[in-house]
């Protein structure tokens, strides 16, 4: 697939999520459910932005992310994604994670924080403030 724009824009829908890029800024953004019926033709488009974006660029790279459910296939997209990041990292490229949530959600902060676990670079879970 060749892409004149170096940006991702694909809206979210019930089953999967919302996701941003911005090239300019070293920015990738997602949010939402994720339960996609082909998580790899989602995903592989996200995968490929990201492996461009850390072999064309020198610059950080900060993923955003506000996922509130993953399924198993998702979950693996994930990994790798958070593979592309460890590997950059360990050759001296800035990268960083910020995951929110909302702090009634405990699964997906357990799940967040077992990706954490394999990751050397900084990677924020955060609580989004609840609804008043």
């Amino acid at each position: 697939m060749i892409t004149m724009t170096r940006d991702l824009d694909i809206p979210g829908s019930q089953s999967t999520p919302a996701i941003q890029s911005s090239w300019q800024a070293g920015r990738l953004a997602m949010q939402g459910d994720s339960y996609p019926e082909n998580s790899y033709e989602l995903f592989d488009q996200v995968i490929d932005w990201v492996r461009r974006y850390l072999k064309e660029e020198a610059r950080p790279l900060h993923l955003s992310l506000a996922l509130v459910y993953l399924n198993t296939s998702s979950v693996k997209a994930m990994m790798d994604i958070f593979d592309l990041l460890e590997e950059a990292h360990g050759e001296g490229r800035e990268v960083s994670v910020e995951w929110r949530y909302d702090p009634r959600n405990e699964r997906i902060a357990e799940l967040a924080d077992e990706f954490r676990e394999d990751c050397s670079y900084p990677f924020a879970i955060t609580p989004t403030a609840a609804p008043a």
